[in-house]
């Protein structure tokens, strides 16, 4: 089953890309009275946007009872229609539900790149409305759009690693500080001050950067000159 949709996406341009993409979807096809938008990116979070309060609750229909369009798009990686509501088999609640808004044909095509996943649903109040999409300028906003997304994926891990990174430096240096503290207050070399801090970090239970900026903090004030004993 998939994961519940998130429909208050973060950050705030996320939402409004993934809100705008719908709306300009919707007016892209005449027949078209409405539109949303799944998207994961490799993680149990997916995101999703909806022209309707009524879609939203669609959409949630589907996420709820495992079954529906979007998945069976996403499993089969071709779009899946649903030509007349009133003759569908294949997902009762989704059609119950769908009726029940007035919707009486609908259209979801899976866009797939990489870990980046995002299905456009489309929706009709007439049977029929969406045979001939095959080549739809929609098909081509929907790739571009599910390009960008990957660009903003890997922006996003790539900025992350970058803060990881950051991180990293900054714990190294303050660790580096705080062994030149410790050999200079214990007259000990640079291993053994090491070994000295990840010795304290391991009997307070703390991580090695936080025991090192407290003696930073300190300036190694109250230091045996005697190391204690393992």
């Amino acid at each position: 089953m998939l994961p519940p949709p998130d429909f208050s996406v973060e950050p705030a341009a996320t939402a409004r890309d993934l809100s705008d993409f719908t709306e300009a979807a919707m007016r892209c096809v005449d027949t078209c009275c409405g539109a949303a938008t799944t998207v994961t990116d490799g993680t149990s979070e997916r995101r999703a946007a909806a022209t309707h309060p009524d879609l939203t609750a669609l959409i949630s229909v589907e996420f709820d009872s495992g079954e529906g369009p979007t998945s069976s798009a996403l499993d089969s990686g071709e779009p899946v229609a649903a030509a007349d509501l009133l003759d569908e088999e294949r997902w009762p609640e989704y059609r119950a539900a769908a009726l029940d808004s007035g919707i009486r044909s609908s259209v979801t095509m899976p866009f797939r790149r990489g870990d980046v996943e995002m299905t456009l649903s489309l929706y009709s109040f007439h049977p029929g409305a969406f045979a001939h999409l095959a080549h739809h300028p929609v098909v081509v906003l929907g790739e571009q759009f599910a390009q960008g997304l990957v660009r903003d994926h890997f922006y996003r891990a790539a900025l992350a690693h970058v803060n990881q990174l950051e991180t990293a430096l900054d714990s190294r240096a303050v660790i580096d500080q705080a062994s030149g503290i410790l050999m200079h207050a214990l007259g000990c070399g640079p291993a053994q001050a090491f070994d000295l801090l990840r010795r304290f970090s391991q009997r307070s239970n703390r991580k090695l950067s936080a025991v090192a900026e407290e003696i930073v903090r300190s300036r190694g004030h109250g230091l045996k000159r005697q190391p204690p004993s393992k």
